[in-house]
């Protein structure tokens, strides 16, 4: 048996013809809806990037323990799983958070891995410039926006796109093992992930006007923007989402050309979705978790049950990921890790959960059963939160000697392996998270959530399965004491 995910980055359903869009081009998605099953209710857990591939790798929540960091050494990786069980696990990426200081863990998990160079801010290509007074280091600053104006002038031609460049190295390794048993190919893209950088042929479907600065590159904030500026970004964006779409029709025609339905799952999946100005926000991680963002694009084709072209209802997660291809493989999932194989839900719908947890470290938290979605605000902005690792780095440096002076040795949390952690104080919380209210939004009356609702029935309901949820999950209690939560008999 053999198993390929192809995994795009900020991949917004809404955009996707199967999801009912009917302006951007994406043929080749609706060419493998027709070849799977399509997941209505997928939803997201941890966010944003590196969270969420941990979530890939453990089949756990782990937003309410740390922040963005790495794979932790009592961490259950599935890709070593697989290779320890001798199935060979390969990763082909341009996804350039896996070699910064808080990814650096993952990549080796795999039996072999290949990484393409050039996205955003990558440090790719070495141009001493001189300080650019007019970038404002407070938000990316020079790392992101100067190096990736860097990058672009080696990026000319679209054989040069990293995407591009991404899916000739899987498809490379499909028709070189084609004929071989027992692998498992992670082919990742950091596409449609902003900025929407493509060549002109992408963008020739999406004529408009727009005689503004170059904006392609939306900033985490909130929309300040005319509306023909916000127009022309989801042109941009729709643009990459065709290039998407191409590329991801190339691994179809390959699946058909070398009759790899017979044996070859196929999940297509993403991290999570993009606000293009939905609510008055731009991108994601600082504002609530909308569904645009949360509500992910999924499929699956079970070469066993050959279920294709229908949909399914059932609520599942990315935790859900790692078990169902441990399933496939006939092995054993760990007892830590909390997501379910799909296999049934595949079948005939069969749910695997009630409801669902989601947030991003510091931020609301979230819990959805479906029809109703509940998002839940710090109450308490003066409890002390804390990072719980043994791996302590951020996004792209070390924790700072200040902040390791005052750490603690915090005790075990179940799915440490009775391994301590270091109990670290984070810094003040990210980018205003807790300046948002609580809301309550039922789905089959309000699907945009424009409208929360007061129902304190419901809103009970939500808070007890986000207790429970939380609880299993073995949450710090500070988290439930920031939440205005009972607090948990954990750590």
């Amino acid at each position: 048996m053999k198993a390929i995910m192809v995994m795009f980055d900020s991949l917004n359903r809404r955009m996707l013809q199967p999801y009912g869009c009917d302006w951007v081009e994406t043929p080749n998605f609706d060419r493998l809806a027709k070849r799977s099953v399509t997941f209505d209710n997928a939803y997201i857990g941890s966010m944003p990037c590196m969270p969420a591939r941990r979530e890939l790798h453990t089949g756990r929540y782990n937003f309410l323990h740390r922040s963005w960091g790495p794979l932790e050494p009592f961490d259950d990786s599935m890709p070593q799983i697989l290779k320890d069980n001798d199935i060979h696990s390969h990763l082909v990426t341009d996804h350039q958070h896996y070699w910064e200081d808080g990814g650096a863990t993952y990549h080796n998990r795999f039996s072999t891995y290949e990484f393409v160079r050039g996205q955003e801010g990558d440090l790719w290509k070495g141009v001493v410039k001189p300080p650019d007074p007019s970038i404002d280091k407070s938000i990316l600053g020079y790392y992101m926006y100067g190096q990736d104006e860097i990058n672009r002038t080696y990026i000319q031609s679209e054989e040069m796109m990293p995407q591009a460049r991404t899916f000739e190295l899987g498809l490379e390794f499909i028709e070189t093992n084609q004929g071989a048993d027992n692998w498992f190919l992670q082919l990742e893209t950091f596409d449609p992930h902003e900025p929407f950088f493509t060549q002109p042929e992408w963008k020739e479907p999406y004529p408009h006007e727009y005689d503004g600065p170059n904006f392609d590159w939306p900033p985490y904030d909130r929309v300040t923007q005319p509306p023909r500026t916000v127009e022309h970004v989801r042109y941009e964006y729709a643009a990459l989402m065709t290039m998407c779409d191409y590329y991801l029709g190339k691994v179809l025609d390959k699946m058909d050309e070398h009759n790899l339905w017979d044996d070859t799952m196929l999940i297509v999946n993403t991290d999570h979705g993009y606000l293009l100005g939905e609510h008055d926000w731009w991108a994601k991680a600082r504002m609530p978790w909308y569904n645009e963002l949360a509500n992910i694009p999924f499929f699956i084709w079970d070469p066993r049950s050959k279920k294709a072209d229908e949909h399914r209802s059932s609520l599942v997660q990315t935790i859900d990921i790692p078990a169902t291809l441990l399933e496939f493989f006939d092995i054993e999932r760990p007892p830590d890790m909390q997501g379910q194989p799909l296999v049934q839900t595949i079948y005939d719908d069969t749910p695997v959960r009630m409801s669902g947890l989601y947030g991003v470290y510091g931020g609301h938290v979230n819990v959805t059963d479906g029809q109703y979605v509940y998002m839940r605000a710090t109450e308490n902005d003066d409890v002390q939160l804390y990072d719980y690792t043994l791996m302590p780095t951020h996004m792209r440096q070390m924790f700072t000697v200040a902040e390791l002076q005052t750490l603690e040795l915090g005790a075990p949390f179940d799915f440490t392996k009775r391994c301590k952690t270091l109990k670290i104080p984070t810094r003040s919380t990210p980018w205003g998270l807790s300046d948002f209210e609580t809301f309550l939004f039922d789905l089959e009356t309000d699907a945009g959530q424009l409208n929360p609702i007061q129902d304190e029935a419901t809103e009970n309901r939500m808070i007890e399965a986000m207790v429970d949820l939380m609880e299993q999950n073995d949450a710090p209690s500070e988290q439930f004491e920031r939440l205005g939560l009972p607090v948990s008999s954990g750590s």
